[in-house]
């Protein structure tokens, strides 16, 4: 099987992008592994697949897996992406497209000047939504882990998000503590780990280290994560600048029952064949 893909990056965050509306894609866990390996492969953090909609709603479906071969149901850095990649490869003309995913719609606008702003939706907030085991929904939780008792956030964005706030990103323990968080046992679908710094109520740091994919240089759901966990505890304004190791994202959440936007670029890095 000879597929035609797409390298992109949405801030670093990058990505294989294979168009399975004009070619027939079948990919098992392993062959994604291999386009994902930066090594023998392409390299990549996700692969996103560009299916047709079965949907009238929806201009077309939207498939994501982790460099480790697992399905996922959100990723926002590839949504960009995928705007991006659909009005550059004419499969359409539309500046505003709805695209299914695993965790419901996804609606994008392709600005003016080239950046993507996704409705991300409304943050899920109770622990059986995201999922994570706890007796009742908090704005923060106290959890264990490696003999350290620590306090975070968390948020589902269409895919579940610990937030952590510390002092410096740069000595943050991303390494140590997002393995760790990432499949603590009251995560029964593991998570994501965002590691926050606040620098103003409308500017924070981030690194996040993503389930399935280890820490990347951006990460669109986190960030929406982050400022979501940094409104509910009343150390952020309703926008935000989020800068992440690989460029600037603007968030905004007006809270509670409104949807979390999220703005910035998406840039296409080269195209191939692969066998």
């Amino acid at each position: 099987m000879k597929l035609h893909f797409t390298k992109m990056h949405g801030l670093g965050n990058d990505f294989v992008v294979i168009d399975a509306v004009n070619q027939t894609v079948a990919l098992e866990p392993a062959q994604i592994r291999r386009l994902a390996d930066r090594h023998f492969g392409i390299g990549c953090d996700q692969v996103l697949l560009v299916e047709a909609s079965d949907q009238a709603e929806a201009d077309f479906r939207y498939r994501i897996f982790n460099a480790d071969g697992g399905e996922v149901e959100q990723c926002g850095n590839g949504a960009r992406c995928f705007a991006r990649f659909v009005r550059d490869h004419h499969l359409t003309d539309k500046d505003d497209i709805c695209v299914l995913t695993a965790a419901g719609l996804l609606r994008l606008h392709i600005q003016p000047d080239g950046r993507v702003r996704v409705d991300m939706g409304q943050p899920r907030l109770e622990p059986t939504d995201i999922p994570f085991f706890a007796t009742d929904r908090a704005a923060r939780y106290p959890i264990a882990a490696d003999g350290l008792e620590l306090e975070i956030g968390v948020v589902s964005m269409g895919n579940p998000h610990a937030v952590l706030v510390v002092a410096d990103v740069d000595r943050a323990p991303v390494a140590h503590l997002g393995p760790l968080l990432e499949r603590h046992g009251r995560f029964p679908h593991r998570t994501n780990v965002g590691f926050m710094q606040i620098i103003a109520p409308d500017q924070i740091r981030l690194r996040v280290f993503e389930r399935g994919s280890g820490e990347t240089l951006a990460c669109g759901s986190g960030a929406c994560a982050a400022v979501v966990v940094g409104r509910l505890w009343g150390l952020l304004w309703t926008d935000v600048q989020v800068a992440l190791p690989g460029g600037e994202l603007t968030v905004h959440w007006a809270g509670e029952g409104g949807s979390v936007t999220m703005t910035g670029p998406a840039t296409t890095v080269f195209e191939g064949w692969i066998d």
